[in-house]
C-alpha cells in the first residue's frame, strides 16, 4: 500500500473508531445513571457491566484469529453493526419489568455491546501496525493519536450520554445514537480505501496464544493497570459524586447528571489528550525500544501514589466533605495524566513487540488482558464501594498498580534506571 493510500485507510479506520467510542461512552453513562435513579445498589450496577467485560475477554481472545482469517475490515464493520443492534435492543427495555429481569436483559445487551467494542478496537489497533511509517517514532505517534483521540471522543460520549438522559430521556437517547452510528457505518463501508489485509484461510486458533514472554508480561501488567482504573471509575466515583451532588429532587438529579457526566467526560478527554502527546512528552523519537520499555516501569511506579494518598485522605475524612471532594477531583485528574502516559506506552510496546504476521493475534491477546482487567475492576468497583466506600475503592486501585509494576519489570533489562 502506498503512503497516501495508507494514510487514507488510517483516517477511515480512525473515523469509524471515533464514531463507535462516542456511542460507547454515552451508553455507559446512560445505563449507569438511569439505573442508579431506579434504586439499583452499587453491586447491582456493577452487574450491568460484568457481561460487557466478560464478552470483551472472550471476543479479544478470538477476534485476532477472526481478523487473521477474514480480514481487518470485516471485523471493523461487524463491530459497528453489532453496536447498532445492541442500541436498538436496549431501547426495548420495559420499565414494568422486575429489577431481576431488567438486570438480566441489560447484562445481555451490554454483552453484545462488549463484543462490538472489542471487534472495533482490535481491528483499529492492528491496522496501525500495518499502516504506520516505519521510520523514527512513526509507529508510536500513529498509535498515540488513534488511542488518544479515541479516549477524548469517548469522554465526550460520557457528557453526551448524561446530557441526553437529562434532556430527552432514556429511550429517545438510545434510538438517536443507533441512528447516527448506522449512518456512519454506511459511510465508512462505502469510502474505506482498499489495501488492508483480506485474511488468510490457514490461520489457526491456537496461534492466538503468544510464545513471546514480553507480550505475556506486558499483557499481565495491562490486566492490573486497567483494573486499577476501573475499580473506582465504573461505579465508585459516579455513585460517590451522586450522593454528594443530588438532593433527591428531579432538578437535583438533572444537575447531578450533568456534573457527573462533565467530570467523567473531562477526565477521559484529558486522558486522551495526554495519550496523544505521549511520544513528545517521552521524547520517543530519540529513545530506543529498550529504553521505553524500562520507562514503563518508572511511570507505573509513579502512578501508585495518587490512589494511595486519596485512599488515606478518604479514610481520615470518614464521610463525604467539601474538602475531600475537591481533593478527590484534583487527585483523579493527576491520576489521569499519569495513567495516560502508562496506557500510551503499553499501546506502543505491544505493537513494537509483535510482528506484522502475528499482529492481530498478539493485539487480540493483549486486549483480552485489557478486558480481563476491566472485568476485575468492574466487579471490585461495586463490591469495594458497597463494603468500604470510597477509601476501599481507592486502596484496591493502589494494590493493583503495585501488581502492574511487578509485571512490567519483566519486559526489559534492569541494569539501567528508567527515566522520564
Amino acid at each position: 500500500m502506498s503512503r497516501p493510500e495508507g494514510f487514507a485507510a488510517y483516517v477511515a479506520v480512525t473515523a469509524a473508531y471515533w464514531a463507535f467510542m462516542l456511542t460507547d461512552g454515552a451508553l455507559r453513562m446512560l445505563v449507569l445513571l438511569h439505573f442508579n435513579t431506579l434504586g439499583f445498589s452499587p453491586v447491582q450496577l456493577a452487574y450491568l457491566f460484568v457481561l460487557y467485560e466478560i464478552a470483551g475477554v472472550i471476543t479479544n481472545l478470538s477476534a485476532g484469529w477472526i481478523a487473521a482469517r477474514f480480514g481487518l475490515t470485516s471485523t471493523l464493520y461487524a463491530g459497528l453493526a453489532l453496536q447498532v443492534v445492541a442500541l436498538l435492543a436496549l431501547a426495548q427495555l420495559d420499565p414494568a419489568w422486575t429489577i431481576a429481569a431488567s438486570v438480566v436483559f441489560v447484562m445481555a445487551v451490554q454483552g453484545l455491546s462488549g463484543v462490538a467494542k472489542d471487534l472495533a478496537k482490535m481491528s483499529s489497533k492492528s491496522a496501525v501496525k500495518l499502516l504506520a511509517p516505519s521510520e523514527g517514532d512513526g509507529l508510536f505517534r500513529w498509535v498515540a493519536v488513534l488511542t488518544g483521540s479515541k479516549n477524548a471522543v469517548k469522554g465526550l460520549g460520557f457528557l453526551v450520554g448524561a446530557g441526553a438522559l437529562g434532556l430527552f430521556g432514556f429511550v429517545p437517547s438510545v434510538f438517536g445514537m443507533a441512528a447516527v452510528l448506522a449512518v456512519i457505518l454506511v459511510a465508512v463501508f462505502l469510502r474505506m480505501p482498499p489495501g488492508l489485509p483480506a485474511g488468510r484461510k490457514d490461520a489457526k486458533f491456537s496461534e492466538v496464544f503468544s510464545k513471546n514472554p514480553r507480550v505475556n508480561w506486558l499483557s499481565a501488567a495491562r490486566v492490573f493497570l486497567f483494573g486499577a482504573r476501573d475499580v473506582w471509575f465504573v461505579v465508585g466515583i459516579p455513585i460517590y459524586f451522586y450522593a454528594v451532588l443530588s438532593d433527591g429532587t428531579p432538578e437535583g438529579q438533572r444537575g447531578a447528571f450533568f456534573l457527573i457526566g462533565s467530570f467523567m467526560a473531562l477526565w477521559v478527554i484529558l486522558y486522551g489528550a495526554v495519550q496523544a502527546r505521549a511520544p513528545r512528552l517521552l521524547n520517543a523519537a530519540k529513545r530506543s525500544e529498550a529504553d521505553l520499555s524500562r520507562a514503563a516501569r518508572f511511570w507505573v511506579g509513579s502512578l501508585f501514589f495518587a490512589p494511595a494518598a486519596l485512599a488515606a485522605l478518604a479514610w481520615i475524612a470518614g464521610a463525604p466533605t467539601t474538602w475531600l471532594t475537591v481533593l478527590v477531583v484534583v487527585g483523579l485528574f493527576g491520576f489521569g495524566v499519569l495513567f495516560a502516559i502508562n496506557s500510551s506506552l503499553h499501546s506502543y510496546l505491544i505493537l513494537a513487540f509483535t510482528s506484522s504476521d502475528r499482529v492481530t493475534m498478539d493485539v487480540g491477546f493483549y486486549y483480552m488482558a485489557n478486558a480481563a482487567g476491566r472485568l476485575i475492576g468492574t466487579v471490585l468497583s461495586g463490591l469495594t464501594y458497597q463494603i468500604g466506600g470510597l477509601p476501599f475503592c481507592l486502596a484496591a486501585a493502589a494494590v493493583m498498580i503495585a501488581l502492574s509494576w511487578l509485571s512490567i519489570g519483566r519486559i526489559a533489562p534492569k541494569e539501567s534506571p528508567a527515566s522520564a
